[in-house]
């Protein structure tokens, strides 16, 4: 409270900064529930076929064009948050050392092709879901990083997966490259262990007509919010093509609640790969996120292991049948929540850590404001 009735006395606050979207911070509140953005994925396919029906709509801007990439990058989209405590939906960053595609060339660059690029920004800009963050690179205008928010309601709730994308130079008559960052896990039927993202907008599954990507009517926008909404959904045993046709039936059933275990198991892994080497430029929102949700996801694992059922609410009175799968699934849980109770606990203490450096900071900027201002009384009272 001191600190706080001493910034407001001497008007100290954080530095205004020019808006780049939503941003999270570890009071954070957001739903990591599905988009309520209107997407259509043009009735994509999947690679195992949906069992989902929703579609992409986005609303398209006109690009800016620009001969001045970078200057372009600078102007229009502002450079890298450096507030530690908070993190934009879409920024531009610098380093992508890291990037899956970092190696492999642009290729010839075209005036056409960075006006595509230009209005992809533009578009994820001003439209992404609050559960979708973006980060573009200044020097590389073909690449871009994102992180997808599991929904709410399926095995993947409170996940952050992160996946990786270049534009081809032939781009957008062709459909972005994505890698997933999987971890060696293949925790649905879409997302493979090689990275490999199963997707008919994307060309990597079959598809007719508007299911499959069209340079006119095609965005990353759509890809993004596909993949949360359509691959990350609440039965993704049936998004595999052989077992569509089982969908509402007792076996089909049973084996999908099977796969939602391992599923959520899974996410799990990856949420303590996440914690442990975050990718890069992505720091803060690991850090913040699982900060904000880590009392829910501990409170999920324990009501899964106590029976009930994957993806459904805490208190839900839906419960698993004690049987062998479940007896396995029980075991793998009980250890993976340990290992994140232990990360928890250490990203805890690095948040606490900042925050104590950030209160240092802003008491230092206080006392040399009001040395400033008693320097500045004094002068005038002596009138030197």
């Amino acid at each position: 409270m001191a600190l706080k009735k001493l910034l407001q006395l001497f008007c100290v606050g954080k530095k205004d900064s020019k808006k780049k979207g939503k941003s999270i911070d570890p009071l954070w509140r957001a739903s990591a529930s599905r988009s309520s953005v209107s997407v259509t994925a043009n009735k994509t396919r999947l690679d195992p076929c949906s069992s989902g029906t929703g579609t992409v709509c986005v609303q398209n801007h006109e690009p800016e064009c620009s001969s001045m990439v970078s200057s372009w990058a600078r102007t229009e989209h502002g450079t890298e948050n450096t507030d530690h405590m908070s993190f934009s939906q879409f920024d531009v960053v610098q380093d992508f050392s890291d990037h899956h595609y970092a190696k492999t060339s642009a290729g010839k660059v075209t005036k056409d092709w960075v006006k595509s690029i230009q209005s992809e920004w533009n578009l994820l800009q001003k439209n992404l879901p609050e559960s979708i963050y973006v980060r573009v690179y200044e020097d590389r205008i073909d690449l871009l990083r994102a992180a997808i928010v599991g929904p709410a309601g399926t095995p993947y709730h409170d996940g952050l997966f992160f996946f990786d994308v270049r534009f081809p130079s032939e781009y957008p008559k062709c459909p972005p490259k994505v890698y997933y960052h999987s971890g060696g896990l293949r925790l649905n039927p879409n997302l493979y262990e090689s990275g490999k993202v199963c997707l008919s907008l994307l060309n990597t599954w079959w598809g007719n007509g508007c299911e499959k990507w069209g340079k006119s009517n095609s965005t990353l926008l759509q890809v993004l919010v596909s993949i949360q909404g359509l691959v990350l959904n609440d039965k993704p045993y049936f998004n595999e093509p052989g077992n569509k046709s089982s969908a509402q039936t007792t076996a089909g059933e049973r084996y999908s609640l099977a796969y939602n275990q391992t599923a959520f198991v899974r996410s799990c892994k990856t949420m303590l790969y996440s914690l442990r080497k975050p990718p890069k430029h992505f720091e803060t929102l690991v850090m913040c996120h699982f900060h904000e949700h880590e009392r829910a996801i501990l409170d999920a694992c324990s009501a899964y292991m106590s029976g009930t059922i994957v993806g459904s609410s805490v208190g839900s009175n839906l419960k698993y049948v004690r049987d062998k799968c479940f007896a396995d699934f029980h075991k793998s849980l009980t250890l993976y929540t340990e290992h994140l109770r232990t990360e928890f606990a250490a990203n805890r203490r690095r948040v606490l850590e900042l925050e104590r450096e950030a209160s240092a900071v802003q008491v230092q900027e206080i006392v040399c404001l009001a040395a400033r201002v008693l320097l500045s009384k004094q002068t005038l009272l002596t009138g030197k």
